[in-house]
């Protein structure tokens, strides 16, 4: 059954903010479904403590550097946690008050917002080489300045509708005065370092840059756009510290996200998402899913993997890329998706340690007992459909599959029911017959060579192995032993794994 969330945690006590090198706090967003596979990653890859999550976050704790934290495979993006909080209080009335709320998120407490940049600042510094995005903004047109001032009178127009907000901030100050100077002083240093640091651009010399990204659901979304707490976050940010808005190539982006459950405010470590793999030419299936289905097949050295399915590739290129030390082989019946498959290999420099060939999942040409795991993404019927029954193919699987073999499956809600005999699927989001806290934890490729991490199962994920193993064989000698439901974006889908066993069940998993 799902995990219960935790209590939520101030991620910002005042004055407690640690260095990069004590470690430091951050979250990653996942898929719907795959919070578990981020979490037992983030322990076993970053050796992350403080592992915490919410529906589609994972928060943690960890003092590696950035190469570390750009190995993460099942996260979509990655930030540094300024602010989570239980949900904003949206109170009824005038907007004006409302308002006020939202910028409660910079106005309650500064000090944390100037903690947090100067973490963000140190990670980078850590590095030899900034990445190009952050180290060196592109130079901007006359025409792309035009159009950025006119945003920005967008912005200051909305001052005229905040008379409320900005009578209650300047309240604020007069109350606080001993504060409001400790925190001015804090502001002119940082706003000195700044410019001392950053890019002299023709447009904002030495200003500190930035822009806010949101995303609102729940009641605020019923009363505001995004752009609208854009704005106010924005102009709190610029009256608080004297930053400037950039919308097109700021220094710093900050990201928001509110709703009914809670209100995280954090900034991306890394401009382009986790999930956006760089060796991937032709995209195809999510990678974080491909990565997560891989990590389940207990990859071994020397094993032979098949996709008899493979289209663009996506699951043997995630699969090669953490466990290398095993024989590839992709298939597929279509000419196009084979030629994608090609080109992504090259892309990924796998072209020696992946093969691929042209058949049918239905008549596979190996020999019985051949392979030690099957991966394979099951075709929805959108673009592709199968030409036989599911479980004809699972028999063929079942056929050149060793004895204590691994097949792991994609499979779209309708294929899922036809293999429960047409029964509606009662496996929950984040579920799996063992607690969150008791998934096996794969070995990873760099794990063996650096940190000697080891697998790690619990005694009752061990009862629930046995208990699968004792059960009768569904498909000839193919025993389901976990299934996942996971989010695709607009649809979902169910990562179903197997293990083929003696007809005895005597056989234990390897």
């Amino acid at each position: 059954m799902s995990a219960p969330a935790p209590e939520e945690r101030s991620s910002s006590p005042k004055g407690s903010w640690p260095s990069p090198q004590d470690g430091a706090r951050y979250f990653c967003t996942a898929g719907r479904g795959l919070e578990p596979f981020l979490m037992q990653e983030v322990r076993a890859r970053l050796a992350a403590t403080e592992v915490e999550y919410i529906s589609g976050k994972v928060f943690f704790t960890t003092n590696v550097g950035l190469t570390m934290l750009k190995q993460l495979k099942s996260a979509e993006r990655l930030f540094l946690l300024l602010k989570r909080q239980p949900p904003l209080i949206i109170p009824s009335g005038r907007k004006g008050k409302i308002f006020n709320e939202i910028q409660r998120l910079v106005t309650e407490d500064p000090m944390c917002w100037v903690h947090a940049i100067s973490i963000w600042r140190s990670l980078l510094e850590l590095e030899e080489k900034l990445p190009l995005e952050v180290s060196k903004p592109h130079k901007r047109t006359a025409r792309e300045n035009e159009n950025i001032i006119t945003k920005k009178l967008k912005i200051e127009q909305t001052l005229v509708i905040l008379g409320d907000t900005e009578c209650q901030l300047e309240k604020q100050k007069n109350d606080k005065p001993q504060e409001h100077e400790n925190l001015k002083t804090e502001k002119e240093n940082f706003q000195e370092e700044s410019e001392n640091d950053g890019e002299k651009g023709a447009d904002h010399q030495g200003q500190f840059t930035f822009r806010v990204s949101c995303r609102c659901s729940g009641t605020i979304a019923k009363t505001f756009t995004t752009e609208e707490v854009g704005r106010v976050i924005g102009i709190a940010l610029i009256k608080q510290f004297g930053w400037k808005a950039d919308l097109r190539n700021p220094k710093l982006e900050i990201f928001i996200h509110l709703n009914d459950i809670y209100s995280v405010v954090g900034i991306p470590v890394f401009r382009l998402p986790l999930a956006s793999r760089a060796y991937i030419k032709v995209a195809g299936l999510r990678s974080t899913i491909a990565w997560t289905m891989a990590s389940l097949a207990e990859i071994n050295v020397g094993a032979v993997v098949l996709d008899p399915m493979c289209g663009l590739g996506t699951i043997l290129l995630e699969a090669a890329k953490e466990w290398p030390n095993a024989y590839y082989l992709g298939a597929d019946v279509s000419d196009s998706q084979l030629s994608g498959a090609c080109d992504n290999l090259k892309s990924a420099g796998l072209v020696d340690r992946i093969e691929l060939l042209k058949f049918s999942v239905t008549e596979l040409p190996l020999l019985s007992k051949s392979v030690d795991v099957i991966i394979s993404d099951i075709p929805f019927g959108k673009k592709f459909k199968l030409g036989k029954d599911i479980k004809s193919i699972l028999h063929e699987m079942e056929r050149v599959l060793c004895v204590g073999g691994t097949i792991v499956l994609l499979l779209s809600e309708e294929l899922h029911r036809n293999l429960q005999g047409g029964k509606e699927s009662n496996v929950l989001w984040n579920s799996s017959k063992a607690n969150t806290d008791e998934f096996k934890i794969p070995k990873f490729a760099n794990d063996q060579e650096n940190n000697g991490i080891q697998e790690n199962v619990s005694s009752s994920s061990q009862d629930h192995r046995q208990e699968c193993l004792d059960q009768e064989p569904i498909f000839g000698t193919l025993v389901q032993m976990e299934s996942h439901k996971v989010s695709l974006g607009r649809t979902e889908a169910f990562i179903l794994k197997y293990k083929k066993i003696h007809a005895s069940g005597l056989q234990q998993p390897s």
